[in-house]
């Protein structure tokens, strides 16, 4: 199923709402927050290939390099004031000190545009040196922003366990990342160019989410598309 096939299914405007709040969700993976002028992305997991290939796996390192390239271009064209990464933004604690030169003048670029903050993952778990500030979670008008996702608690917008969809119709199915929400818990697809996914239906989201309630909104190429949970499909 491809893009086509999806827009005959969802409308062309798509807003996600939740917890009070309306948010615009971006083909790349970012959530724009846009009366609050700030931009959320989790999972960057920047200098992941780096770090395997330092360790002497033949992977091409340029995944920092695309990451950044997409975060440059969803807060020029947004116009986002504030930056919010929901933690695992590098790969590994000492990523920060391993850009190269070039990633790292850009980088630098964008804390010094914006305002970043910074939250802690379970790759990521200490402060690192780039620019803004660094913190372990964040209240921010009535939402709780953190990495992982917890049960019980309203209004939690979290990352961590890169959500994927795969939806069947018509004897066609397609697998993309995706947002995934039932009103109290958010989780956000991973931003990273070099990340993978996990099926919303696998053993990793069993009990987080309240299904009567729950949307879906997957990844497409030019913008992200409302899919109907009926649709959804293992695998």
């Amino acid at each position: 199923m491809n893009n086509a096939a999806l827009a005959d299914i969802t409308p062309d405007t798509v807003l996600l709402r939740f917890a009070g709040h309306n948010f615009e969700p971006l083909p790349s993976g970012a959530l724009y927050w846009r009366s609050r002028e700030t931009l959320l992305v989790a999972d960057l997991h920047l200098e992941k290939m780096a770090s395997f290939a330092r360790r002497g796996q033949m992977l091409p390192p340029y995944d920092t390099a695309m990451t950044l390239t997409r975060l440059e271009t969803d807060l020029r064209r947004t116009g986002a004031r504030r930056l919010v990464a929901l933690g695992d933004s590098f790969h590994r604690p000492d990523s920060a000190g391993l850009l190269t030169p070039a990633d790292r003048m850009r980088l630098d670029a964008i804390t010094e545009t914006v305002e970043c903050l910074w939250l802690s993952g379970n790759h990521d778990p200490v402060p690192h040196s780039i620019g803004g500030i660094c913190l372990p979670e964040l209240e921010l008008d009535g939402l709780f922003l953190t990495h992982e996702p917890q049960k019980g608690r309203t209004g939690l917008v979290a990352g961590h366990l890169h959500p994927a969809a795969r939806i069947a119709m018509d004897g066609r199915s397609t697998r993309k990342p995706c947002f995934v929400h039932d009103s109290r818990l958010l989780i956000l697809p991973a931003y990273g160019s070099s990340t993978g996914a996990i099926n919303i239906l696998s053993q990793a989201f069993l009990g987080l989410f309240h299904w009567p309630a729950l949307e879906v909104v997957m990844l497409g190429r030019e913008r992200a598309y409302p899919v109907p949970v009926k649709r959804l499909v293992g695998g």
